[in-house]
């Protein structure tokens, strides 16, 4: 049985926690969970093994899990590569918590196309985790983000979620291509309704 509630991860996980007390179901956390980290840090083994001398991996972050369990892999295969968070412009609560050096309310927040990153705040959970496994965090804008879903699906054919072309324009960015050259991007998802995505890349330039 599948339940849409809500329009922001906060909401459905509330619900969701709801539903475990009034239905007694298992409650499965969709990223600060030891056992799921380990299991998406098996990105980053693939990384080290497939090209032992990347530079830097970029990696989008919604809660951290896929971020983390990938940091935490680089770290020990590979200690010299660096590791990046993408978040876009409008939801970018670890880009803040870095600037503050704990995690914070990202007051700035609003809702759009990239809703697989970005949320609210950082768990002080993850805070930890992120901290000790990733190097910062690039920024990027909702049109550099769009930019990056039109350039994808030109060159590559492949149609990306809005969380995962915030890596993309984060890597084709100055603060990554000024210091860099051998890069990775995770690529997490196409989770995007086809007719926004048309309005979306149908509204941006070509780069």
């Amino acid at each position: 049985e599948v339940i849409l509630h809500g329009t922001i991860w906060d909401e459905a996980n509330e619900k969701a926690k709801a539903l475990v007390a009034e239905r007694g179901y298992t409650y499965v956390h969709p990223f600060d969970d030891e056992h799921l980290i380990m299991g998406q840090g098996t990105v980053g083994l693939e990384i080290a093994q497939d090209w032992p001398h990347v530079e830097v991996v970029v990696v989008p972050i919604g809660g951290g899990g896929l971020l983390a369990g990938i940091g935490c892999v680089m770290r020990a295969l590979s200690p010299r590569t660096r590791v990046y968070a993408a978040e876009p412009a409008t939801a970018a609560p670890l880009a803040a918590s870095f600037d503050a050096g704990a995690p914070v309310h990202f007051d700035n927040w609003t809702a759009s196309f990239v809703d697989g990153a970005g949320g609210k705040s950082v768990l002080p959970s993850m805070w930890p985790l992120l901290t000790d496994w990733v190097d910062e965090s690039v920024v990027v804008s909702l049109d550099e983000a769009a930019a990056a879903m039109k350039l994808t699906a030109e060159r590559c054919h492949v149609i990306v979620e809005g969380a995962a072309a915030c890596a993309i324009a984060a890597a084709l960015s100055s603060a990554v291509q000024a210091r860099h050259r051998r890069i990775v991007v995770v690529v997490s998802g196409g989770n995007i309704d086809l007719s926004r995505f048309a309005t979306l890349v149908g509204a941006c330039r070509s780069h």
